[in-house]
C-alpha cells in the first residue's frame, strides 16, 4: 500500500470528521461510494448528524462519539480482564487437540456451566494445503493455562457442539459474565434495557428523520436468507426492531445494507436454546412470548458487541471495507503472485468482488451452517470480526485458484467469484479453511501495520 503523500488513500483524510446522517445505503452486491467521485455529497456528508433522543450531546469526532454511545456493559466487572487475557495468541495444538476431546457435549455443558475449562497441552499437525505441506502449525506464543474465558475461547477455535453454542457465545461476546452466580441478573437487566429502548424509539421509526432507515431496513429483510425463516412475520417484526434500534443508537453509521445479515447467524443460535429441530423449517411463533423476547434481546446485544469492532466499516464511505480490501489485495499478491497477477491480467478490481466479503463477513458466500461453525472461530480469535477475518478472505480466494487461473476473460471472473460452488460445503471445508487462515496470520504476523487493522 502506498505511503506517498501525493497518494494518500481516502479513507485517511480528515479523520476527525463526522460521518453524516443516513444518506448512502451501499448493497451487497455493488462498491461503495466513492468520495473522489462526488465531491458534493462529501460536503453534505460533512454535516453533523440529526439530534438522536436521549443523546443531547453532539459527538465531534469518531472517538467521542464511540464513547458517548458505545453500548456500555458492566464497567469493572470481570469481563474486561478476562476479555484482556484473552487477547494472546492462542495455542492451536492446545485447541485443535482438545477439539477432538469434545464430542461428548455433556463435557462442555459441565464446564461451561461450572467455568471448568482447563484443556491439556498436545500437539497437532495442520490439515494439508498448498502452503503448509504438512507441517506442524505453531503458535509464536505459548500461552499459558489462563482464566476460564481463555481455556473456553481455546476450546471454542475448533467448533461448538450445538447443544452448547448459545450459552458459550454470550460468553465470549462479553454479554455473559464469567460468574456464574452473576449471569441471571445481568440477563435480566440487559433484556429489559433492549426493552427499553424499544419503548422510547421504536414508535419514531414513522419520523421524517428516520423514515428512510426503517424504510431501507423494510425493503431488505425480505432479501435476507434463508427465505424459510426471514419471511416468517414474527422474525421479520423481530429483525426490523433489532436493526432500527441499532442504528438510531449509532447515528455515526446508522444502518448500512450488510448489517441486517449479522443479526442472522446470532438469531439462529439462540433459537437453539429451545428447540433440537433445524431453525430454517421451524415455525418461529410457535415459541412462547417469554422465549421469542429473550432471542430478540441476546441477538441484539450480541450483535453490538461484535458491530462495536468493525463499525468503520459502516460509517460514511465505509473506511474500514475500503482498507480491508485494500490490504486483501497486498495480501493476496505476496501469498499467491499467479492469482493476483491473473486478476490484474483481466482487470478485475479486488473492490468488485471483496467488498461485499467484508461487508458480510462471507455470509453471502457459505451456508448459514458454515457460517456458524465460522463465527465460533472469529469469537474465540482476538479481533476475530475485524483481523482475523482478513485471513480467511485471502485464503477463501486462494482457495479457488485453479478455478481462478482456468478463466479467460473479465465476465467468466466476476460470475466465478460472485458464485463460488460452497454450496455443500460443511464443518471440514471450513476448518481447513481456518487453518490456513491461521497458518498466513502468523506467516505475515511482522508485515506492515495496515494487515493488523
Amino acid at each position: 500500500m502506498s505511503t506517498d503523500g501525493n497518494k494518500k488513500q481516502f479513507w485517511k483524510r480528515n479523520t476527525a470528521k463526522v460521518p453524516g446522517s443516513i444518506q448512502h445505503v451501499y448493497g451487497a452486491q455493488h462498491p461503495p461510494f466513492d468520495p473522489l467521485l462526488h465531491a458534493n455529497l462529501i460536503k453534505a456528508g460533512n454535516k453533523p448528524p440529526p439530534t438522536t433522543p436521549g443523546k443531547p450531546k453532539k459527538a465531534t469526532t469518531f472517538q467521542e462519539f464511540e464513547s458517548i454511545t458505545s453500548d456500555a456493559w458492566d464497567v469493572g466487572d470481570d469481563d474486561d480482564e478476562l476479555l484482556a487475557m484473552a487477547a494472546q495468541n492462542l495455542n492451536i495444538e492446545v485447541v485443535m487437540e482438545t477439539a477432538n476431546k469434545v464430542n461428548n457435549q455433556m463435557w462442555w455443558l459441565d464446564r461451561v456451566g461450572e467455568g471448568d475449562v482447563t484443556s491439556p497441552e498436545v500437539s497437532f499437525p495442520s490439515q494439508s494445503s498448498p502452503y503448509t505441506d504438512g507441517r506442524l502449525v505453531k503458535s509464536h506464543s505459548e500461552a499459558p493455562i489462563g482464566s476460564p474465558k481463555e481455556e473456553l475461547r481455546k476450546l471454542s477455535w475448533s467448533g461448538i457442539p450445538r447443544q452448547v453454542r448459545p450459552i458459550t457465545w454470550k460468553l465470549l461476546s462479553g454479554y455473559l459474565p464469567a460468574n456464574a452466580e452473576r449471569r441471571d441478573s445481568v440477563l435480566q437487566r440487559k433484556r429489559q434495557e433492549y426493552f427499553g429502548f424499544i419503548q422510547q424509539y421504536y414508535d419514531s421509526r414513522n419520523d421524517e428523520h428516520h423514515q428512510d432507515t426503517y424504510r431501507q431496513i423494510h425493503i431488505d429483510i425480505p432479501r435476507m436468507s434463508p427465505e424459510s425463516l426471514v419471511l416468517q412475520p414474527k422474525v421479520t417484526e423481530i429483525f426490523e426492531r433489532i436493526l432500527f434500534i441499532w442504528a438510531i443508537r449509532h447515528p455515526a453509521s446508522g444502518y448500512v445494507q450488510g448489517i441486517n445479515d449479522l443479526v442472522t447467524p446470532f438469531f439462529v443460535v439462540y433459537v437453539f436454546e429451545y428447540i433440537e429441530e433445524e431453525v430454517e423449517n421451524f415455525d418461529v411463533s410457535s415459541l412462547k412470548e417469554e422465549a421469542l423476547r429473550n432471542i430478540e434481546a441476546d441477538s441484539f446485544w450480541c450483535m453490538s458487541k461484535l458491530l462495536d469492532g468493525i463499525q468503520d466499516n459502516y460509517t460514511f464511505a465505509q473506511p474500514g471495507i475500503q482498507r480491508k480490501v485494500k490490504a486483501l489485495e497486498e495480501l493476496v499478491s505476496r501469498i499467491d503472485e499467479s492469482v493476483h497477477r491473473h486478476m490484474q491480467q483481466y482487470e478485475v478490481e479486488y473492490l468488485q468482488f471483496a467488498f461485499r466479503w467484508m461487508n458480510n463477513l462471507l455470509m453471502r458466500e457459505l451456508p448459514l451452517r458454515c457460517t456458524i461453525r465460522l463465527w465460533d472461530t472469529y469469537q474465540a480469535e482476538p479481533e476475530g470480526f475485524s483481523h482475523f477475518h482478513l485471513y480467511v478472505c485471502a485464503a477463501f480466494l486462494v482457495r479457488w485458484r485453479k478455478e481462478i487461473l482456468e478463466e479467460r476473460d473479465f465476465q467468466g471472473l466476476m460470475i466465478l467469484l460472485q458464485n463460488l460452488p460452497t454450496m455443500h460445503w460443511g464443518n471440514e471445508e471450513v476448518s481447513v479453511l481456518l487453518a490456513e487462515a491461521y497458518r498466513l496470520k502468523f506467516a505475515f504476523a511482522d508485515a506492515p501495520n495496515h494487515y493488523k487493522r
